[in-house]
This record gives structure tokens, sequence and C-alpha cells, in this order.
């Protein structure tokens, strides 16, 4: 074994001469394989000027020698290894073909460190408040309002509207009072990768089949609760390295990576930040300074599932009836499922099944890499419903690069196919035929044109074509210009707009357009708007356009955007009619016993705790978002779920008495929860304490300091004095002073907060 065979330096005979090399000798050389250190010293026998080494000291260091032979072999004999004895330095010099060595694996699959998701018990309540009143026909307010309960159990939550118009006309035909519309239990296994639901849920679904609302149960795979793994195949670039080398990728011409390699065959995969066709340069330089580039093209796309990975649901439970308009209506029983599988890089099968008790229904489709030319997809699915069959068929192609976007899909439906949507709605028709084709093309600094044809026969036979043609720049200043333009097959008439956007300075654009209808009309828009800061703050937004066969348009609305909630007010409407409005919309939070006011949080949050201590700058992801409260507490809205976000607190104005012992974390919240941070503070009882001797001078520097009480202890520095933490309000002190000898002096620490004390002069006797 290679570590038998090391031995100590000091312990070898001189190194033989040049002339002794044709001898008998035992040698402790030290290895390099490719110009790579591979051992300090390895046993290396010169008999009749050729060199033997044992295979164990081969393979440890990392050599796989075809034939994998055994013993003692003598490296001159073996095909396609060259080995030198460098007598000067000591050392063994073996070159070997880059495929002995051993294959590395280069960069890196996840965006991140993977972060477990975190959940602490307490409620969210958002609600939006909306107030309405138009001319002739009157005013209503309503509430809509969210109510949510989590902890490591889950998140349970509730959703619906309040509503109640103040005169007959708004009243007619419109549910007044509560409604209710959703009630959902979720939760994340963050581990395997699992969400169960169980309630009002929305089942999962195939870009070629359909959803539907139930009410029951669901379990899917849920990638999102990893934010930091890549699902879809990433590009890898394989070669071999000779010798020591590192490895510059670019990708479209921007750096990505920088390696070192050592010798051998390697795979580097590094996550691209683009979707569609790229190129990567590979550049290698070696130890002398040589350069070698290769290019090479690649294809990444996310609608593929990397090999062996799976994406599933499965749901069953009742159809939701008259979802929005009633809050208990449930239909039959219905059952859906779905699955993707990565079979290979190139290749994603996927199908999906329904059933109802008159329906069945299957499908099988897939998505294929072809090369670096696009994404091929495909389905087949089948149905029963009530006695009579049917069958749908989709295909479609997808390619973009940096310069060219295409997409082409096409849906035929035959026969009486059904789903899952016409169980409970059988009069419903599916549409017949769909078909779809974009293209997009980018030219850099002289804009975007971009074009779509889409062609759709309903379920009644009546058919639909649209033409659209569109093309924008960018112009000076971060100032850009929109065309587009809209035809309806059949039509000889074109819909035509015109937009010119300005942006006055960081906040404020000025927008304006010029359009034309089918029909011919003519209409003319303008609109000023300023965007509400990110932190808080007043934006606004001023409109108005005139047509030559209508009246003037007019419209105006500010917000105000506080920490706690945001509320807005506007008009608009011709002169005819004018609506007037205003809203406010916002979070209440209970957590930790306390209830903290905010604006609507959508998803995850965070509340900062600094344990009692007010005033404390709270900043997230760099950004100071606020202080804490009188109780020690932030609420930071701002999270996503299972998002590895920064907390700091700034402890700089705290008292000299308070210790932050943690002043930034790093936590991922689970979705929709909340979370309660703390961050660590306790007043540290310390004081500076002065020291003298009998004769009133400062005790000598170097004198070490014990504390009876605690048992720390420190060094007296300049002038007597010497630092002392963990205090009691009565403390003995034992000195053993740097010229030899001892003393002993007691005190009493003072009362007073939010300072560190001096105390003394004291006499150490």
């Amino acid at each position: 074994m290679l570590g038998s065979a090391l031995v100590r330096a000091d312990d070898l005979p001189p190194p033989p001469l040049e002339l002794s090399a044709v001898t008998d000798a035992t040698l402790y050389l030290e290895l390099l394989v490719n110009q790579m250190p591979k051992a300090d010293l390895v046993v290396v026998q010169q008999r009749a000027g050729r060199l033997y080494l044992d295979s164990e000291v081969v393979r440890a260091a990392g050599v796989s020698l075809p034939g994998n032979p055994q013993g003692e072999l003598a490296l001159e004999a073996i095909a396609g290894l060259h080995a030198d004895y460098d007598s000067q330095n000591q050392r063994l010099l073996l070159q070997v073909p880059p495929a002995w060595l051993p294959d590395q694996q280069v960069g890196e699959r996840n965006l991140y460190p993977a972060t477990t998701a975190r959940s602490s018990f307490g409620a969210l309540f958002n609600y939006d408040l909306y107030l309405n009143d138009t001319d002739d026909a009157g005013s209503y307010l309503a509430a809509w309002n969210e109510l949510r309960l989590f902890d490591s159990w889950g998140t349970f939550s509730s959703t619906g509207q309040w509503r109640q118009s103040f005169n007959a006309a708004q009243a007619d035909g419109t549910r007044q009072g509560f409604l209710r519309y959703d009630s959902t239990w979720r939760f994340t296994d963050e581990q395997r990768l699992l969400t169960y639901e169980a309630g009002d849920l929305v089942t999962g679904a195939l870009p070629w089949s359909s959803s539907v609302r139930v009410g029951g149960l669901q379990l899917s795979r849920d990638f999102a609760a990893r934010p930091d793994l890549i699902t879809y195949p990433l590009p890898a670039f394989a070669g071999e390295a000779a010798v020591p080398t590192s490895l510059d990728l670019f990708i479209n011409g921007y750096k990505s990576s920088s390696t070192e390699l050592q010798p051998g065959p390697y795979t580097l995969t590094n996550v691209p930040f683009i979707n569609g066709a790229g190129e990567a340069v590979v550049v290698t330089t070696d130890a002398l300074g040589r350069q070698v580039s290769t290019t090479l093209p690649f294809y990444v796309t996310s609608s593929l599932l990397q090999q062996g990975l799976a994406d599933y649901s499965v749901a069953a439970g009742s159809l939701r009836r008259d979802y929005g308009v009633r809050d208990f209506a449930y239909g039959p029983g219905v059952a859906s499922a779905s699955l993707r599988y990565g079979v290979t890089d190139a290749f994603t099968i996927e199908t999906h099944a329904e059933t109802a008790a008159s329906l069945m229904l299957g499908g099988l489709g897939g998505n294929l890499r072809l090369g670096n030319i696009g994404v091929l997809n495909a389905a087949l699915a089948q149905s029963q419903f009530d006695g009579d069959n049917g069958h749908q068929v989709a295909l479609g192609y997808q390619y973009n690069s940096q310069r060219i976007g295409i997409s082409y899909q096409h849906l035929q439906r035959h026969g009486a196919y059904a789903d899952l949507t016409r169980v409970d709605s059988q009069d419903m028709q599916l549409s017949q035929r769909s078909e779809q084709v974009t293209f997009n093309l980018n030219l850099n600094q002289y804009g975007n044109i971009g074009a779509g044809y889409f062609d759709v026969r309903a379920g009644d036979g009546t058919r639909t074509r649209l033409l659209n043609l569109s093309y924008s720049r960018p112009l000076w200043g971060g100032s850009s210009l929109y065309l587009s333009a809209n035809r309806e097959v059949g039509n000889s008439q074109w819909a035509l707009q015109a937009q010119l956007v300005i942006p006055f300075d960081l906040h404020g654009t000025l927008a304006v357009a010029s359009e034309r209808s089918q029909s011919g009309e003519r209409l003319q828009r303008v609109n000023y708007s300023r965007a509400v800061p990110v932190g808080g703050g007043v934006g606004y937004n001023l409109g108005y356009a005139a047509g030559s066969e209508r009246d003037a348009y007019r419209q105006a609305d500010v917000t105000w955007r506080l920490q706690s909630v945001q509320l807005q007010a506007g008009v608009y409407g011709s002169s005819g009619e004018m609506t007037r409005w205003a809203d406010a919309s916002g979070s209440l939070v209970w957590m930790d016993a306390g209830l903290f006011a905010a604006n609507r949080i959508d998803d995850a949050f965070v509340v900062v705790s600094t344990q009692g201590y007010a005033d404390v700058p709270v900043r997230y992801e760099n950004q100071e978002v606020g202080r804490t409260d009188a109780g020690g507490h932030l609420l930071v809205p701002y999270s996503s779920g299972y998002y590895r976000g920064k907390y700091e607190i700034d402890p700089m104005d705290l008292p000299p008495d308070i210790l932050a012992t943690e002043v930034e974390q790093r936590v991922a919240v689970r979705r929709g929860s909340g979370y309660l941070l703390e961050f660590p503070l306790r007043r540290v009882l310390a004081a500076s304490i002065e020291l003298v001797d009998g004769n009133r001078q400062a005790l000598a520097l170097g004198s070490r300091v014990t504390h009876a009480e605690s048992g720390s202890q420190a060094v007296v520095g300049w002038d007597g004095l010497v630092y002392l933490e963990n205090l009691a309000p009565h403390n003995s002190l034992q000195v053993e002073l740097a010229g030899g000898g001892h003393c002993q002096v007691a005190f009493d620490l003072p009362a007073a907060q939010g300072s560190i004390p001096l105390v003394g002069p004291l006499e150490c006797k």
C-alpha cells in the first residue's frame, strides 16, 4: 500500500549520483503524475537501469492501468506510460494518457445550498376593501378577505368576499353578504418534495389536458419546495486534460465560471440562465499558458425533466359547482392523475387519466429534444362519455435562441371527446380545433419583431382566425416605441396601435398612443404615471383619451403606501357617467402574542424579534426595512416561500452594555406561512476597573485578575485598567501581580444601565 511505502526524509540515504543510475538501488522519490504531486515519498526499485514500482502505489495515485496488473511493475514495459527519474530533485515523473486518470465532475447542479424551511405558529388576515360609486348606478362596498392559520403541521387557508349594495339597482342579480370561495389545508414535505392538500383545490394538469375545481384530496410532487434544485436537463461539456489546466466557460459570450482541473477526463455541468439554443466556449489554459478554445452549441428547455425525475399529481373528490356564486355546492365524484417522467435527458414522457361515473379518459404524450434545433411535443388522448367515444390529438414544436423564437401548437378533437369539464356541464361543448403559430425576431438595437396567427373552431362550428403583428424598439434615454396591427381573417380592416413611452425620471413615465379600430374609429391616448416607491410613499396615474365617435375618457388615481396599509382612491369615466372608487388593502398578523399590520402578504413572511429591545434597525437582503417597535418586533412581509433570505440587525445604536451574539441569519420560510426569527440580545454586567496599590500607583501592566464569583480572568492594561464581564452586584477580585505577589479587592457594581461604568480607583490589598 502507498501508506506503508512512506518513510521519513531524515532516514533516507543521500541521493545517488547520475553515474550510479545504472546500479541496483532502492530509491525514495516524490511521485508526480502528469505534473501533479501524488505522494510525498514512494519506494522505487532500480535494477539494471530500469525502474520498478508496486501496482498498489500506482492505483493509490489514481492511475487505472489497462488489464489491472498486480505486484511489482516494470514502468518501461507498460505501453503508453512514460517514466522519468529526476535525480537532482529526487522525483519520479510519470506521464500517462488522460483516460487512465479519474473522471472529474465539475460544476454545480444546484443554484445555492439547500435550506430547511421553517414555520412558527401564527395567524394572518389579508383584506381588501373596495368602495365604488357610479353615476346613475349607485354604490356598493366589497371586502375580499383571506384567513390563514399555520404551524409545523401545515397551513389552513380560507378565502371569501363580503358585498353590500346601497341601492336596489346594484343589488339586483348580485349576491349580498358573505360568499365563501376556497377553504384548504396544505402541508409540504420538503425532504420528499411532496405536497398534501385537503379541501377546495384545483387538480393538476398537463399542457394538453384541463384542470377542474374539486372538494377533496390531492397528492402532488412539489419542486417549488426546493428552489435550489434544477429539474430540467443541463448541458454537459466533456473533455480531457493531459496536465494541470484551468478551464473558463463562456455562455453566449459571457464568462460563466472558472475552474482548476487536474489531469484526466472531466465533465463540466453548469447552470446557464437561458432557455433555448445557446453557444458555449470552453477555454483551457495549461501551466505554460497555452490555450485551446472549443465552441459547443447546446439547447436548454424547461419543458423536459432530468433523467430519472418524476413529476406527478393525484386528486380525488367532488366537482365544485357554481364557484363564486354559492358557498357550498358540490357535484359528482371524480378523480384525476398526471405524470411526467424523464426517460432520458432528451425525452420526457407524459400521461394523464380522468374518471367519473359517466367518464373514462386516458392519454399519453411526450416531449423530445431534437438535438439543438428545438423541442417536439405530441400527445394522444381517448375518452368515453355517456357511451360516446372520442379522441384528441396534440402536436407542437418550439425553438428559441437569442435571436429567433418559433412556436407551433395544434390541437384537434374528434368524435364526442370529453373531459371532466363536461361531467357537470353536459351542455358545454369543447372546441373542435385550435392552431397557433408565433414568431419572434430579435434585431438587437433595431428592436424586436413579433407575429402570431391564431385559428380556433368552437364547439358549435364557428371559426375565428386572428393575425397579429408587432414591433418594439428602445429609443433614447430609456424611451421605447411600440407598434401593433391586428386583423381578423376575412375582415378587410386592420386595428392599429402606436405607443411612445418616455420616462421623465426614475419614477415618472409618459405614454402617448394612437389607435384605429377595425370599424375605422380613431382614438388618441395620453397617460402619465408615477410608481409608488418600493419602501413606501405616494404614486399616481393620470390618463386622457379622446376619439372620433365617443366622449372624452378621463382617469386619475393616487396610491399611498404605508408600512401598515396601502390606500388608493380614483375617478374614471366620461362626461356622461363618472365612477369614483376607493380601496384599502393590507394584512394583520398575530404572532408571538403580538398583533402587527402590514401591506398585503400573498406568500411567506418573517417577524423579527430582538427580545424586547426597541428601535433596532433591521435589514432584509442588505436593505433597511424598518426598526423594531416598543415590543422589540418588526414584520418583514417581503419573503417568498422557500427562498433563503438574509436578515440582519444593526447593533450600533444599542446601549454599550447590550450584547448581540448574532447579527445575521439566513432563513427559508414555508409557503404561505410565517416564522418568528429571534436575534438574542442580552444585557452584559460589565465594568472598567481602575486598580492601584497601597501607594496609589497603578498596578503593573500584565497583572492577572480573576473574578472570584464567575472565574473569568483578565489582564491589567495601561494605567491599571482592567475590563471584566459577567459581574455580579457584589464582586471580589484576586490579582496575581506581574512582579510577583498577590492582592485582593472587593467592590459593588453601580446600578446604572445603558453604559459601561468606570469603577475606582480601588486599592488592591
